[in-house]
């Protein structure tokens, strides 16, 4: 007999039915009650045993993380907590789960200590619910970009180019790492002997090779892992991510800005239709984490209402410029509270400055734009004052920075004026100067941290939490 998903069972369509339920043993009770779950819903079903009726030998494993199988009948629940469970008739051990070696209790356990776990953590309520989050956004990515006539293009992981400028990358290499790789004649490596025949590192965007495709089917999407060496080990860096990188040609900033907010509220309002008792869980959660932090520090808004507030509200739009005004005025700026002070014009701007102006000025996501060419990208289009480009990043509460896009520089005299200027080789990039060459038109597009945006939704406040194995500096376990 097939086996039906516990969020199924506790639809109560199968009511008086005999089903089958399989899942992993949350907790035992009283040799009588088990809490039953499969990972298709935050909800357990009870099992209920009736006593005396299975053998001692079968009653000892019945163990917190055993797998197990249940037959029975569905039924009204007679006790508190469910509305249905299952009349056990026949239950048999799947898989075993020593009780005094398994790490996940049913007790409360430390982030940290789920973290150093994490091929186990999946088993709790709160990381189940994470993930289950975590997927549905997934889907909700694809609709929003199938359903609006985008093709999904899978960009290289492999790349010989720095889309970012950075430098900060991995590199990818098939030649010895014991000094005995083969040697040019001033003494540097190779890589013509290298397995690409080039020096080449993993991507840390696609957004370069969307573009060449949106140069020819209009409108495209990549979603995939994206890499960062970069040593930091903050609450909002990964060495591994996934990006989300619409290309669309024939689109301005002010498209591009319309395209990322639309995109943002779709996939928030669906998850939010799909996900609600998982968003729940996560919202009780929130409060109890923010029972130990000062008043001032705690969010203004429950995890639901602020996902509520981001759909019902517009997206603030302001220039650079603006906010730079609004940054050297400020409180914090003049008692000298930030770590950076904002003292001039053409600042970077830091993560204690974004979220002031979404947190405490403006109150609801901000979207900037218009900035200084000198802190961004060669590839963004350089506005006619010859000093700001057609840049915007979307500001959110409790991350900062969620999406960073800009109008591209399609005129290719400019766009090699700029990667000479900062010493980017042509002949490193002649395929993307070729878009520029045949048929150029304005073009934008913005890439959206994955992560990033299901931290915003799950109200967590560590990356580490929303992936399933996270990549950081000295840590690449399982």
């Amino acid at each position: 007999m097939k086996h039906t998903k516990i969020k199924d069972l506790l639809a109560g369509s199968s009511l008086l039915q005999e089903v089958v339920a399989k899942g992993w043993v949350r907790s035992f009770r009283n040799n009588q009650f088990i809490a039953l779950n499969d990972g298709s819903t935050i909800h357990n079903i009870q099992c209920v045993l009736e006593l005396d009726a299975f053998p001692e030998e079968i009653i000892k494993r019945i163990t917190t993380g055993a797998a197990i199988s249940v037959k029975g009948t569905l039924v009204e629940s007679q006790g508190k907590g469910q509305k249905y469970e299952i009349q056990a008739h026949t239950m048999e051990i799947l898989g075993d789960s020593d009780a005094e070696k398994y790490p996940i209790q049913p007790k409360k356990h430390s982030l940290e200590f789920l973290r150093e776990n994490a091929h186990l953590r999946i088993r709790t309520n709160m990381f189940g619910a994470i993930m289950r989050v975590r997927s549905t956004l997934s889907y909700a990515v694809h609709k929003y970009f199938q359903d609006n006539g985008f093709f999904y293009v899978n960009t290289p992981i492999v790349t010989g180019s720095d889309a970012e400028g950075a430098g900060e990358m991995f590199q990818v290499t098939s030649l010895p790492l014991d000094g005995s790789a083969p040697r040019n004649e001033d003494g540097s490596i190779n890589y013509k002997e290298d397995f690409f025949g080039k020096h080449t590192n993993l991507t840390v965007s696609g957004q370069l090779e969307a573009e060449t495709y949106a140069m020819a089917l209009g409108q495209v999407y990549t979603f995939g892992p994206t890499f960062r060496a970069e040593n930091s080990n903050t609450s909002r860096h990964l060495a591994e991510f996934w990006m989300i990188e619409p290309e669309v040609a024939f689109n301005n900033l002010d498209d591009n800005m319309d395209l990322a907010e639309d995109f943002i509220k779709f996939v928030i309002k669906y998850t939010l239709e799909k996900c609600e008792d998982d968003l729940k869980l996560l919202e009780t959660r929130l409060i109890e984490e923010e029972k130990s932090k000062p008043q001032a520090e705690r969010s203004e808004m429950r995890l639901i209402e602020k996902l509520q507030f981001v759909l019902e509200n517009n997206f603030k739009r302001v220039s650079y410029t603006e906010a730079i005004d609004i940054l050297k005025a400020s409180k914090p700026n003049k008692n000298k509270k930030f770590q950076y002070i904002i003292d001039e014009w053409g600042a970077d701007l830091q993560s204690e400055h974004e979220r002031f102006l979404v947190e405490k000025h403006f109150k609801c996501p901000v979207i900037l734009f218009d900035y200084p060419a000198k802190i961004k990208a060669f590839y963004m289009r350089l506005n006619e004052d010859g000093k700001t480009v057609r840049a915007m990043d979307i500001l959110f509460p409790g991350i900062g920075e969620i999406v960073g896009g800009s109008q591209r520089e399609e005129r290719y005299e400019v766009l090699v004026e700029k990667m000479q200027a900062l010493n980017i080789p042509e002949e490193e990039l002649w395929w993307y100067l070729d878009t520029r060459k045949f048929g150029s038109a304005v073009h934008s597009g913005f890439g959206l941290g994955f992560e990033r945006l299901v931290l915003f939704v799950t109200g967590m406040t560590n990356i580490r939490d929303v992936i399933p194995f996270p990549r950081t500096p000295q840590n690449a376990e399982f």
